[in-house]
């Protein structure tokens, strides 16, 4: 009877936890998402190559860091701070904004993945 009470006190007591966890994560995004660049982008100091990109949302501190790793060769990356500024609605499709900068490189400047409810601003 005693380790049953303690097996239900643990049980509460990790419930407790990831509901604490999946508040702190209510940033309204995916911690994981996929976008297709069609020509060479610049994130942050890197120049990306086009191609298929994993986008992983990460927090270092109180920053937002925004990870692109290229889906078929893992040494292409890159990193770089963002801004989570709220959408009025769930995006209905994934966007990427750019700026083209003097030396005629696209500069990206946000991101939206479909269905977040914020988007990315560098």
């Amino acid at each position: 009877m005693r380790s049953y009470r303690f097996l239900v006190l643990l049980a509460c007591v990790v419930a407790m936890g990831c509901l604490g966890f999946a508040a702190e994560k209510g940033l309204g995004i995916h911690d994981v998402s996929r976008i297709t660049f069609v020509a060479p982008m610049r994130v942050g100091d890197v120049v990306l190559p086009a191609g298929d990109y994993v986008v992983r949302h990460t927090m270092q501190g109180e920053e937002h860091i925004m990870v692109f790793e290229s889906v078929k060769d893992k040494s292409v990356a890159a990193k770089a701070k963002c801004t989570l500024v709220p959408l009025n609605a769930k995006a209905g499709r994934t966007e990427s904004i750019y700026q083209l900068n003097a030396a005629n490189e696209r500069v990206l400047q946000e991101l939206v993945f479909r269905g977040d409810t914020a988007k990315h601003v560098f």
